[in-house]
């Protein structure tokens, strides 16, 4: 172990030992252990540092979640102070620590559809299990068991258990599992009547819910075709079938100028998931808002719902998101996100005009991606872009992944398209 001291912080370091016993996710471990780590050490704003001193943009605000930036010492502080109070405790039964009804309350105050109930996971993979679970055993509990079959999207990502497996439509992503769920489909991302066509195939009285991400994600950030999501919102109510807006990455302010895609498209979702900007990943943490038509049947007497999680509603956990949402509201983050929607679209879109650019997606939310012509530069080129100073990621199928956070100003938006141009270039020499 090297000692090094970052911008005066003294840390302990092994950048040189790439035998490490961490096992990485979503990663070629020969390839980590060959070809070395990149080791973050801390950040500020949307600045990071890895553990050599040098900096980078964050492209990506870690992993979509560092809604409010790097560095807020309010909510480490409002942690420190939950946890040397209560930890945490229990959540089941009738049993609760008091700062998870306070944040409970908060969120049904902005939860896109009023009189909305919140069951508080761990992450957004838990809050996608929970909804496939909830919207299977809704359908029993109103005397219609047989509806039990999901549907996803291709492209789309639900995270990585079970139920989020099997809707995944990245095929990548399913492979060399088996069969995870023998009622689970895909339909096309892009196409509402792909999905009535399944209805029809499948019957109405067979399908549970609809999963569907406002702006696809992980797969690659792709934006709703118009009038997609209202018309997929439609057919669900038409006839039966639960609509489960996945608001994991779009969810506590990304999609700019509301708290969530659902409110903004107005689509009043049955289901939400969220997970990320919940808490800007200082806690994890994750939560499914579920609508008071849903929670209905499971409020009468003797309906007991046999699910839950030890750290759902976590108390720490639960601080931290009081806090998050306090600075978003503070800061009028939501309208930031709304100008970085625009930012980003101005200074990436030019790319598109590269030689190795196929398109560029953005122009909704504070997202966008830089997707390659031949997607296998996509990998190679994050290394690339560190080199000028940026941290991004590959998502989907050869996209660089933009997602920074709300704090980001149009400054350092231009400093980073400026990088992924010189990069572009750097990747042709």
């Amino acid at each position: 172990m090297a000692e090094s001291s970052v911008s005066g912080r003294s840390t302990l370091t092994d950048v040189t030992d790439h035998s490490s016993a961490f096992w990485h996710g979503f990663s070629d471990m020969h390839a980590v252990e060959s070809g070395g780590r990149y080791v973050v050490a801390r950040g500020e704003g949307a600045r990071i540092w890895d553990t050599d001193g040098r900096e980078y943009l964050d492209g990506t605000a870690g992993l979509w979640f560092t809604n409010v930036g790097h560095g807020r010492t309010e909510i480490a502080d409002a942690v420190a102070r939950q946890l040397s109070t209560l930890a945490h405790y229990s959540t089941f039964g009738d049993v609760t620590p008091d700062v998870t009804l306070d944040l409970a309350d908060r969120l049904a105050e902005i939860a896109p559809v009023p009189g909305s109930k919140i069951f508080f996971t761990s992450g957004g993979s838990d809050s996608i299990d929970t909804a496939a679970k909830l919207a299977r055993r809704y359908w029993h509990q109103v005397g219609r068991p047989g509806k039990s079959v999901v549907v996803g999207r291709q492209k789309a990502y639900h995270g990585m258990h079970v139920a989020g497996t099997a809707l995944s439509g990245l095929p990548l992503n399913r492979e060399n599992y088996g069969e995870l769920m023998t009622d689970a489909r895909t339909v096309a991302w892009d196409d509402a009547k792909e999905l009535l066509a399944l209805i029809e195939k499948e019957g109405a009285d067979t399908i549970a819910a609809f999963f569907a991400e406002p702006i696809i994600g992980a797969g690659g950030v792709y934006l709703p075709p118009a009038g997609y999501l209202h018309e997929v919102r439609q057919i669900c109510r038409d006839h039966d079938i639960l609509f489960v807006a996945d608001e994991v990455v779009t969810g506590f302010g990304r999609i700019g100028d509301a708290w969530f895609a659902s409110s903004k498209f107005e689509l009043e979702p049955d289901l939400v998931t969220t997970a990320k900007g919940l808490t800007s990943g200082y806690v994890p943490m994750g939560a499914v808002f579920v609508a008071p038509w849903i929670a209905a049947p499971f409020y009468e007497g003797g309906s007991w719902w046999r699910h839950g999680y030890t750290y759902g509603g976590h108390a720490g956990a639960a601080a931290a998101a009081l806090a998050n949402l306090d600075i978003i509201v503070r800061e009028d983050l939501l309208s930031h996100a709304s100008r970085l929607e625009a930012s980003l679209h101005r200074h990436l879109a030019p790319l598109a005009e590269h030689d190795l650019v196929g398109e560029v997606r953005s122009g909704m939310g504070a997202v966008a991606a830089v997707q390659f012509a031949d997607p296998t530069y996509a990998m190679p080129f994050v290394k690339t872009l560190r080199r000028e100073g940026v941290s991004a990621r590959a998502a989907g199928n050869g996209a660089i992944q933009f997602s920074p956070a709300f704090v980001m100003t149009d400054e350092q938006v231009e400093e980073m398209a400026a990088a992924t141009a010189r990069a572009l270039d750097a990747t042709v020499g």
